[in-house]
């Protein structure tokens, strides 16, 4: 079974064979299922009504647990984003009736941002959308390589990191 890596990587053989391509034939492949799963969470999240980065901070708040709040720099590191990023993040999610910001009760000058019912039934809907979305994805790798396949990634993106 070829794919349009193989095609490129043969092309590039034929003009180059004095080069190891084995990076090509992985990171091509990486990299155009990364833009694949890119629209896939586009498309998921859009039939839920909300973007990209408002799942990103949704989902960190969700994961959290408990009361799902979490302060404005935890989110940051949690979603990679500068603060000032975050704050206007945090405002628009506000304005949605997605997050609420609370007072921190160990910080007087300190505030927390809340997870509201609206946003959870946001992020759950979307997150289930996701889980769908990238299931159909893996669909025609077999069910026993799927953990195989997680291990090598982690594997690639601890070296990486």
């Amino acid at each position: 079974m070829r794919d349009e890596v193989d095609e490129l990587v043969e092309a590039w053989r034929r003009e180059r064979a004095d080069l190891d391509l084995t990076p090509v034939e992985v990171f091509s492949r990486i990299g155009r299922l990364a833009r694949r799963l890119d629209l896939a969470r586009r498309t998921a999240f859009a039939d839920q009504a909300i973007e990209t980065w408002e799942f990103d901070v949704l989902a960190a708040l969700r994961r959290a647990g408990g009361d799902y709040e979490l302060s404005p720099g935890r989110l940051i590191k949690e979603t990679l984003v500068t603060s000032g990023t975050m704050t206007n993040r945090v405002d628009r999610l506000a304005a949605r009736g997605f997050v609420e910001r609370l007072p921190d009760p160990n910080d007087r000058r300190g505030v927390l941002v809340r997870l509201t019912p609206e946003g959870r039934a946001a992020v759950d809907g979307a997150f289930e959308a996701l889980l769908e979305a990238e299931a159909e994805l893996l669909s025609d790798l077999p069910t026993k390589d799927h953990k195989q396949l997680a291990t090598l990634l982690r594997t690639l993106m601890q070296r990486l990191a």
